[in-house]
C-alpha cells in the first residue's frame, strides 16, 4: 500500500508526463473538512469540491480553516469547473475564497446545492456563474467528461461524479451512504456504480468517514421513533440543535412536532436561510401551520414549542453554545429538553460536552447520540464500501474523507475485496497521485497549510500567531519596563514589571526585580547598549525565574527606554 505520512519525507512532484492525469489532494485527508481535490490534465484543471474546517481549541480567535489554495494561485486561468459533490459547509464553505481569485469559474451541482451555495455567495457580493446538474446527466467541460450518480447522504440531491479524460476515469463518491429507506426516495444508485465499474474505473476516490465501522449505516429513518419519544417525554420547550444544511433531520422534527401538537421556530440566520431554500425547492416538506415566527413564541405555551437552532458542535458563536452560556433571548431553564441531533466531529467532543455541561446546570434535560438512538451518521459504513468496491471493482483506490486511521481503515476493505495492496494509495493533504497509462502512483506532495479566517482577515494569521494566542490564554502576559541612562548605562527607572492572568499577587514579582536589575547592570557593565540586547537580557531573566518559582512559561514583553 503506497502512502505517505508525515513523518516520511516525501518529495515535490515532478512535472506530469504528457497524456497522464494528476489527482492532487489540497484538503480532507488526515481530517474531517476542508475536502478539495484538484484534477490536472493536458494543462487543464478540475476542483472537487472546496469546503471548510472548523476551528477546535487549540485555534483561537480562529473562525474558519480553508484549504491551501496557493497552489492554484497561479494555475487559476487553468481550471475548467469546480464541482460540488453536496451542500455541506465542508464541502462549499470556502467557494466564495476561492472566486476571489477568479469570479468566473464556473460552479457546477444539483439544484439544492447550488441554491445553497449561492445564497452564501450573495453574502460575499459574488454573482456565480452556474451549471446545473441531476444525476444520469453526462456533460463535457474542455478535456473533462463528467456524469453525476446519484448518492444517498445526511442532505438531499448528493451526487457522486465520474470523471473521463483520455488519461483515464476517475470515480468520486463525494460523502454517500447506502441508506435502502431513505426519506426522500433517492437511493444511492449501486446500478449506475456497477455500469460504471464494468465500463472501467481507474481510481475510485471513496468516504472513509466511517470505514472503521462495522456493517451498514442505520436507515435516517430508524431514529423517528426515538424523536417522537423525546417529544412525547418533554415537559416543556424542546431545543433541537443539528447542522443548518441537515434537510433530512429537520424533516424528521417538523413530522414529529406535527404528530405531537407542537410549533416548530427556526432559530439562527444560517438555519432559517438554508431551511427556506429547502422548502421553496421543494426538498423540505413543512406541514400545515407547524412552523411559526421565533418572535410569536412568547405566545405560545411552552409545552407546545419546539426551536431548531445550531450548535450540535459546540461552536462558540451558535445558538445553542450562547443559550448555554445565557448570552441569547432564549433563555433555557428547568423543564426544557434539549435534543442534539447530529454525531461529534472530530476536535469538538470537548466544546460539545461544556455546552451539555452548561445547559444540564441550567435545569435543562439533554439528549445526545451517547444516551439515546436521536442520530445516525451520513456516511457509508465498512460493509458498504465493501459492497461498492465488489461492484465498481476499481484497478487504484485512494481513500478521501477521514483522519489517518479512517483512511487506512478503508484502504484495508479495499484490499480485502480484491485490489492489489500496491494500488491502494493512501495519502496526506497535499498528496499528488498521477495516473499514467493505466497506473497510478504516489509521486510526491505539494507544501500545504492552514488557511486562517480570523474575522476579517484571510490568510493573515499564521501559526506563530496563534501560538502568542495560545501561550497568552494558557501562561499569563508579563511586561518589563525599565529606563537606561544613554550615558552612563546605569538605571534610570524601574525596572516596573506587570502581570497579568496569574493566580499570585503581583507583589510576589518584586522578588525578580533585583536580579533584572543585576542582570542589566552586568550588561551594560560588559558595554551593551542595544536596545534589543538589553530586552533579551530582561527576558531571559524573567522567564528563567517564572520557570523556576510559578512553574509558568507566560510571554514576556520586555521595554527597554534609553533617557
Amino acid at each position: 500500500m503506497s502512502s505517505s505520512p508525515r513523518d516520511t519525507v516525501v518529495p515535490l512532484p515532478p512535472a506530469l508526463p504528457d497524456g497522464g492525469l494528476r489527482v492532487v489532494a489540497l484538503g480532507g485527508l488526515g481530517e474531517v473538512g476542508r475536502n478539495m481535490t484538484v484534477l490536472e490534465t493536458q494543462g487543464r484543471l478540475l476542483v472537487i469540491d472546496c469546503g471548510v474546517l472548523f476551528p477546535e481549541d487549540h485555534h483561537p480567535g480562529v473562525d474558519l480553516i480553508l484549504p491551501d489554495l496557493e497552489y492554484l494561485e497561479d494555475r487559476i486561468d487553468r481550471v475548467e469547473a469546480i464541482v460540488l459533490t453536496h451542500g455541506h459547509e465542508d464541502h462549499i464553505g470556502a467557494v466564495p475564497y476561492l472566486l476571489r481569485m477568479k469570479a468566473d469559474i464556473p460552479l457546477i451541482g444539483s439544484q439544492l446545492t447550488l441554491a445553497l451555495i449561492e445564497a452564501k455567495l450573495r453574502e460575499h457580493r459574488i454573482k456565480p456563474y452556474t451549471l446545473g446538474v441531476k444525476e444520469g446527466q453526462r456533460e463535457k467541460l474542455g478535456v473533462f467528461d463528467l456524469e453525476f450518480v446519484a448518492v444517498n447522504h445526511s442532505i438531499p440531491d448528493a451526487l457522486a461524479v465520474m470523471v473521463r479524460t483520455k488519461a483515464g476515469s476517475v470515480l468520486h463518491t463525494g460523502d454517500f451512504k447506502m441508506d435502502q429507506l431513505p426519506l426522500d426516495g433517492r437511493l444511492t444508485d449501486l446500478r449506475a456504480f456497477a455500469r460504471l465499474g464494468e465500463e472501467g474505473v481507474d481510481l475510485f476516490l471513496t468516504d472513509s468517514t466511517n470505514a472503521e465501522v462495522p456493517g451498514f449505516t442505520t436507515p435516517e429513518r430508524d431514529i423517528a421513533p426515538a424523536i417522537d419519544t423525546v417529544f412525547r417525554g418533554a415537559r416543556r420547550r424542546v431545543i433541537v440543535a443539528c447542522f443548518s444544511s441537515h434537510v433530512h433531520r429537520v424533516q424528521q422534527v417538523l413530522d414529529a412536532a406535527a404528530r405531537n401538537g407542537r410549533k416548530v421556530a427556526m432559530v439562527g440566520r444560517s438555519m432559517v436561510r438554508n431551511m427556506g431554500i429547502a422548502a421553496e425547492l421543494g426538498y423540505l416538506y413543512v406541514p400545515d401551520g407547524v412552523l411559526v415566527d421565533v418572535k410569536k413564541l412568547d405566545d405560545l405555551p411552552d409545552d407546545q414549542v419546539v426551536l431548531v437552532c445550531t450548535g450540535s458542535q459546540g461552536e462558540p458563536m451558535a445558538a445553542l453554545s450562547r443559550m448555554a452560556n445565557r448570552d441569547h433571548r432564549i433563555d433555557v431553564g428547568e423543564g426544557d429538553t434539549v435534543l442534539l441531533a447530529s454525531s461529534l466531529i472530530p476536535g469538538n467532543e470537548n466544546a460539545v460536552y461544556r455546552v451539555i455541561n452548561g445547559l444540564m446546570v441550567l435545569g435543562a434535560t439533554v439528549v445526545h447520540k451517547g444516551n439515546a438512538k436521536v442520530h445516525v451518521s451520513g456516511h457509508a459504513s465498512a460493509g458498504e464500501l465493501l459492497y461498492c468496491y465488489n461492484i465498481v471493482k476499481p484497478k487504484h483506490v485512494m481513500p478521501v474523507h477521514g483522519e489517518w486511521r479512517h483512511l487506512v481503515a478503508n484502504a484495508d476493505l479495499a484490499v480485502k475485496t480484491g485490489v492489489p495492496r500496491e494500488n491502494v494509495l493512501v495519502t496526506m493533504n497535499g498528496g499528488v497521485v498521477d495516473l499514467v497509462k493505466g497506473r497510478a502512483r504516489l509521486v510526491g506532495e505539494v507544501p500545504i497549510g492552514f488557511i486562517y479566517v480570523d474575522g476579517s482577515s484571510v490568510g493573515e494569521t499564521t501559526e506563530a500567531l496563534l501560538k502568542d494566542r495560545r501561550i497568552l490564554r494558557d501562561e499569563g502576559f508579563i511586561t518589563c519596563i525599565a529606563v537606561i541612562d544613554r550615558a552612563t548605562g546605569k538605571i534610570a527607572a524601574g525596572p516596573e514589571i506587570t502581570a497579568r492572568g496569574f493566580a499570585e499577587d503581583q507583589a510576589v514579582f518584586d522578588q525578580v526585580i533585583p536580579k533584572v536589575e543585576q542582570a542589566l547592570a552586568e550588561a551594560t557593565g560588559n558595554g551593551v547598549r542595544d536596545e534589543h540586547q538589553l530586552q533579551q537580557v530582561m527576558r531571559r531573566t524573567i522567564g528563567g525565574w517564572v520557570g523556576g518559582k510559578l512553574r509558568r512559561r507566560p510571554m514576556i514583553i520586555p521595554v527597554v527606554i534609553e533617557a
